[in-house]
């Protein structure tokens, strides 16, 4: 990587009391995955890293629901006219206008938001993007003709015109540098608040439907072919034996696109009912009760950013079993996660490994995740990274060791 010098003790709060930052988003709820957590924690944490903050989002069936979540955070949200995959928000330009921020920080592209952080950018200051996984080659390669064409439109000169472009991982680092842009990248993580894994919820409802002694291997996200779920059933249909038949896989999140009923009717076929489990959405009280009661924890994914969900896993104590794809690589040569495969054959072996190890080392895994957030994903840290690079984008100076400089 060829990083510039580097100054270890830059000081944010001389150059971040007065900044202005506005956070653009597509939207503010559940329908955005994994960055209705990360954007509005970091929001959060940004705010009492002493940035002057709005954040600015499209709106949608779950806004008025989940509103509440972003507390006291400043948010203002505008209705979307047209198709919701592109969230077209006439009224964003003219607020970001009046706002008169020192920067915007876009979350997510391919989206109207783009366009106009891009309008705003042209005559008034600089934007910071995040990509949020959206340039990973699986992301790129999926819908991949109105991706070209978002990119011959508007998307290309998006990114090009970045100050700084921001990278969840390495792994994301170099996706972004393969699809050709050439802006600074700040390497910074999500994060996650370790004490939330530290409560004790009473048992969720769904346990109910599970016989005593059940163990449950929880996967919690978006039901989206990309997540694997298809392999890991019939990974599922494969296993057989005493360790194996005592875990349930418990299945929580929200339908994309009819593939849950696919699922199911793949699990139907395999005669998988009495053990793989669809449990619905979970927020808020409800997921820390789903997540408090399970024993493992999985993500099969073929693409992400940096999956929420494992952070908050490894907070629970969790062990973990996920791919490569998931970019977190830390995690392996830490013992805080298992590698495992998507391919069916390979992922059964991988899970009658893990069902058969000893109560105690699969302890050990989980309470290595749990370290691993305490010391690499707390968000105070990764708030103070962030303001940091807002700073030097604003004022320049010696640039952070978290930034790469092609």
């Amino acid at each position: 990587m060829n990083y510039l010098s580097r100054d270890r003790d830059i000081q944010v709060d001389m150059t971040t009391e007065k900044m202005k930052l506005a956070v653009v988003t597509g939207s503010m709820s559940r329908r955005a995955g994994g960055l209705f957590n990360s954007v509005r924690a970091l929001s959060r944490y940004l705010e009492q890293a002493g940035v002057d903050l709005q954040v600015f989002a499209g709106e949608d069936e779950f806004s008025a629901k989940d509103r509440a979540a972003w507390a006291e955070t400043p948010l203002q949200t505008f209705p979307v006219r047209g198709p919701q995959i592109f969230g077209y928000q006439p009224e964003l330009l003219t607020a970001l206008r009046q706002m008169q921020p020192d920067i915007v920080h876009l979350h997510g592209i391919w989206m109207y938001s783009s366009i106009a952080a891009m309008a705003w950018s042209k005559t008034t200051g600089p934007r910071v993007i995040s990509p949020r996984g959206m340039l990973d080659p699986w992301a790129v390669a999926n819908s991949a003709w109105k991706k070209q064409v978002a990119a011959a439109l508007y998307e290309t000169r998006n990114l090009r015109g970045a100050a700084c472009v921001h990278a969840l991982a390495e792994s994301e680092r170099l996706a972004i540098r393969a699809y050709g842009v050439r802006a600074p990248i700040a390497v910074i993580p999500n994060g996650v608040d370790p004490s939330i894994g530290d409560q004790s919820p009473p048992p969720p409802a769904w346990q109910e439907s599970l016989p005593d002694g059940a163990r449950k291997l929880l996967f919690l996200g978006r039901i989206h072919p990309k997540k694997g779920l298809a392999a890991l059933i019939e990974a599922y249909r494969q296993l057989r034996g005493n360790d194996a038949d005592q875990w349930h896989l418990v299945v929580a999140g929200w339908d994309q696109a009819g593939h849950e009923a696919e699922l199911k009717a793949q699990v139907a076929a395999a005669g998988l009912d009495r053990r793989v489990h669809f449990i619905g959405p979970q927020f808020g009280d409800d997921k820390a009760a789903t997540l408090s009661a399970a024993d493992a924890f999985i993500l099969p994914s073929q693409s992400e950013g940096l999956p929420m969900a494992i952070l908050e896993a490894w907070a629970f104590r969790l062990p973990v079993l996920m791919t490569g794809d998931c970019n977190i690589p830390e995690a392996f040569p830490a013992g805080a996660a298992i590698e495992i495969s998507r391919n069916p054959k390979s992922l059964a072996d991988a899970l009658r490994q893990f069902m058969a190890l000893p109560q105690a080392e699969r302890d050990l895994i989980g309470e290595q995740g749990r370290n691993l957030v305490e010391t690499s994903f707390n968000w105070p840290a990764i708030a103070d990274k962030m303001s940091t690079t807002y700073s030097w984008v604003l004022h320049g100076g010696s640039c952070p060791e978290w930034v790469d400089v092609d």
